[in-house]
């Protein structure tokens, strides 16, 4: 009983969290195969370090960690050993969401990715999270080993939540750290990846993803959602607000991606990777590194 009030709860407070974020995001609703197919395309281009193998739009924008990139000189532009891949696809707005590992590559890489399209199976825009060494809990081959383990498999149409409950989920997870008084649902047993640090290892069956109060109150901005219902998935590209923690006011936020596995309406995963670009976040990024600076910021399907 207390489960089905808490479901009913989180349907409740979606109804009004849901209509302002699909309007942000709404786009015209495309099939679920053209979606894979672009998805396994954005694998092998990656994998081969060759951009034009995407078909992009016109027009069409591409950033890494919220810097526009030149398609030619960013992460796409170099080959990368990919030893695991995770993509789940939201036909109601037309995007795609991937996590890719690459952690035997001699430059280890764990990458999210979401990328929007247009009917005809173009990419209109692709954006990544790209964090490696020197990002926050960084540690690639651990990333590697947990998210093999989870199951993210495909859930019965009958036991299926709603897009509008599976946001309300995910969306209370971020909220809780500006309200603590926000209760999560988290599922019995639920495991969070943050980088190399997983917290299944400590008790396998339990919940394990409750968080500790932050040193001050957490307000998560800039959201865009990726959502399928068929795993109950959803991704949440935002900005960590290191700014509220106690940095100085012309410091942003710091690109994180925060992926979730929501089952009869509580958490069963969380994955999080977080990009240090701000003091104070993880031991800092190496000079140079790819993602970490503007590029010349042409669109990959511009004139």
């Amino acid at each position: 009983m207390r489960r089905q009030k808490v479901r009913v709860a989180i349907m409740f407070c979606s109804i009004v969290l849901a209509g302002a974020a699909f309007a942000s995001n709404a786009r015209a609703e495309c099939s679920r195969k053209m979606l894979q197919k672009l998805t396994d395309t954005y694998v092998k281009a990656q994998t081969a370090g060759k951009p034009s193998m995407l078909p992009f739009a016109a027009k069409a924008s591409y950033a890494e960690n919220d810097k526009a990139v030149d398609v030619g000189q960013g992460m796409l532009a170099g080959p990368l050993k990919v030893d695991f891949t995770r993509s789940f696809y939201d036909t109601t707005q037309c995007a795609t969401f991937t996590e890719l590992v690459g952690a035997t590559d001699p430059r280890p890489y764990v990458i999210h990715t979401r990328m929007e399209a247009t009917k005809n199976g173009k990419v209109s825009k692709l954006e990544s999270r790209v964090t490696h060494e020197g990002d926050w809990a960084f540690g690639a081959a651990e990333h590697l080993r947990y998210t093999q383990q989870e199951n993210w498999g495909e859930i019965p149409k009958d036991k299926r939540d709603t897009r509008a409950v599976i946001q309300a989920v995910a969306d209370a997870y971020l909220d809780n750290w500006g309200d603590p008084t926000i209760k999560v649902p988290h599922g019995t047993p639920c495991a969070r990846l943050e980088g190399r640090m997983y917290t299944g290892t400590r008790n396998p069956e339990g919940n394990t993803c409750n968080m500790g109060a932050f040193p001050q109150k957490l307000k998560v901005s800039q959201r865009r959602y990726v959502i399928d219902e068929t795993i109950g998935a959803v991704d949440i590209f935002s900005d960590f607000p290191w700014i509220d923690a106690g940095l100085p006011p012309d410091q942003p936020g710091t690109p994180t991606s925060n992926q979730f596995r929501v089952e009869g309406g509580m958490t069963r995963y969380i994955h999080e990777v977080t990009v240090c670009t701000t003091p104070k976040c993880g031991r800092g990024r190496p000079p140079g590194a790819p993602g970490s600076a503007p590029g010349a910021g042409s669109a990959p399907g511009g004139k």
